[in-house]
């Protein structure tokens, strides 16, 4: 039931995001429009909690990550989720699936359906009767070829000033830029010479949240969601959703205020749900989605961490990533990092910005190429370029160093990234081909010419299952072991998400965290050797005693030190 205090809630974001705009009276009928649709979505649910624990990790996945002939991928997806990975994961994030035009599904023509190729909503909502259903709300803009843009150039609903204009006054001299296209585009539409908005592409055209109507529509499509099963809302690109003259037309204050609007919204629904933000910006502009009270987002992306980890075991250095962590506020119950180190783009450069300075960024970015990189680029201020994202999978980025030229420890140092994401506070999320240790797609970058596509392979079923049944096979190596970390982590309150951690500075050829239970029985000492040599290391002698987790062969040397071989992990347990 709404009270007049909770609806004041919901008006307080409206007048803080629309007061100088709006009048008086069109706030009071998207307000009486929000109240209503929650009370409507109450009516018919009952009420339903989400349970955070160390249990929870998250797969992700495209729609047609892995895909037969004979039906939809999806459907697809479900048969091999239940017989390789329903052990291990509880949370799926499924990449757009809705018709697209563009950009592996994020060119997004229609909110409501799913792309026929995939499947139909009864598949995702079968998937979410037992498990966790995350999905992307493509936020920021949509598809140039979809309804919604063909019925603004028309003045027809919906659509009718749906997308942002703006005239050749708009001063864009401050704007920060994710891509280096041209960001305006030139029409002639109703009689007047205006310029539509371009963030990401020419085919991705940004939404005009100014008008409120827009605000109203993705409300809408949240609720449609949660009716079929999603109850997890990655909000794509939600950084750059508000644009001012003259402002860097990123993070901007009404921007915050809509992400507290659906985080109130969604506190009042009988169905919990959770908002995760997705902003591959500087660490502390993306912390700061999390709000000053915590009053944004559930989740957000740990941006920083892939590009530091990889950084740590390419150079063999934990420096950089030691000092990061120290430094990186802890989280409360209610909030989380999304822990990750691949993802269906590339690693994002931006995070390291004012952490790794320029000699060491350009060190590793030339690393990054001779394993095989492609680079995106963003446009700066004045008119240069600089890299946005490394486009490259795991596999080929740890593949070689400068200290093992010839790959000698490529598995071993996979594996200790993968073993220091999953012992991170907050939730682990694999990519799904990271889960079977998959390099570059070279043939379809070669076809589409799609930096991006180096990491989007598609796994034919057969070939996939035929794989994972050779013993020798790399792809059951990598998800054996990958797994097996899992399968530990879900056994052990201390990997609880909000757990307590604690950078222990063991020096620079050591990465070394210790994580303590939230009622403080457990505590578990994480230590990895991020090095191509052995590395023996002085511990406290009260862990000598200690269970390790992974391998319960623990040796000391002369008791007083542990010896760690080349990327070993060791998690060392109390009880």
């Amino acid at each position: 039931m709404l009270t007049q205090k909770d609806q004041k809630r919901i008006r307080s974001k409206l007048d803080n995001i629309y007061k100088i705009s709006l009048s008086k009276k069109d706030i009071d009928y998207f307000e009486r429009e929000i109240v209503q649709i929650i009370k409507s979505f109450n009516k018919k649910n009952p009420k339903r909690k989400k349970n955070i624990s160390e249990k929870t990790s998250l797969i992700i996945s495209y729609g047609d990550s892995i895909y037969s002939d004979k039906k939809g991928s999806i459907k697809v997806f479900k048969k091999f989720f239940q017989k390789r990975l329903k052990k291990y994961f509880n949370t799926i994030h499924f990449l757009p699936f809705y018709p697209s035009s563009s950009d592996s599904g994020f060119a997004v023509k229609d909110h409501y359906k799913i792309d026929k190729r995939f499947g139909n909503w009864s598949d995702i909502s079968n998937l979410s009767k037992k498990n966790n259903i995350m999905a992307d709300i493509v936020i920021n803009h949509s598809s140039a070829r979809g309804l919604w843009f063909r019925n603004f150039l028309k003045e027809k609903k919906p659509g009718k000033d749906y997308f942002f204009t703006v005239n050749n006054k708009f001063n864009v001299s401050k704007v920060i830029r994710p891509r280096d296209h041209k960001l305006l585009k030139k029409i002639d539409i109703f009689k007047k010479k205006k310029f539509i908005w371009r963030t990401f592409s020419p085919d991705q055209i940004d939404l005009n949240f100014k008008n409120p109507s827009v605000l109203l529509r993705f409300i809408k499509i949240m609720i449609n969601l949660i009716n079929h099963g999603i109850t997890i809302f990655r909000l794509d690109a939600i950084a750059y959703l508000w644009k001012e003259n003259g402002t860097k037309c990123i993070n901007l204050k009404q921007t915050h205020e809509v992400i507290k609007l659906f985080k109130i919204i969604n506190s009042f629904l009988n169905i919990q749900t959770l908002i995760v933000t997705e902003t591959n910006l500087p660490e502390k502009e993306n912390i700061s989605y999390f709000g000053k009270n915590n009053d944004e987002a559930n989740w957000i992306y740990n941006f920083t961490l892939p590009p530091l980890l990889i950084h740590a075991l390419l150079f063999e250095n934990s420096s950089f990533i030691n000092k990061w962590s120290k430094k990186l506020p802890l989280t409360k119950l209610g909030n989380n990092y999304l822990n990750f180190i691949a993802s269906h783009d590339g690693i994002g450069m931006r995070p390291i910005e004012g952490i790794l300075n320029s000699k060491t960024t350009k060190n590793f970015l030339k690393r990054l190429k001779k394993n095989g990189s492609k680079f995106s680029y963003r446009k700066i201020q004045n008119k240069s370029k600089k890299v946005y994202e490394a486009n490259i999978t795991v596999f080929n980025a740890l593949q070689k160093s400068d200290f093992d030229k010839t790959g000698k420890f490529f598995l071993e140092r996979y594996l200790s990234a993968h073993s220091i994401m999953i012992s991170f506070d907050g939730i682990p999320a694999l990519y799904f081909n990271s889960l079977f240790g998959k390099s570059n797609d070279e043939a379809k970058y070669i076809i589409t010419g799609n930096n991006r596509d180096v990491n989007r392979y598609r796994w034919n079923e057969n070939n996939l299952l035929k794989r994972l049944k050779d013993n020798k096979s790399k792809q059951l190596i990598f998800y054996k072991n990958i797994t097996n970390l899992l399968n530990i982590r879900r056994k052990h309150k201390a990997f609880h998400p909000n757990a307590f951690r604690a950078t222990i500075d063991l020096g620079s050829k050591i990465f070394c965290l210790k994580r303590i239970s939230i009622d403080k029985k457990q505590t578990i000492i994480c230590i990895t050797n991020i090095t191509s040599e052995t590395q023996n290391t002085k511990l406290n002698k009260k862990y000598h005693m200690w269970k390790n987790l992974i391998n319960p062969q623990i040796k000391f040397k002369d008791k007083d030190y542990l010896s760690l071989k080349p990327f070993e992990t060791m998690w060392l347990s109390n009880i």
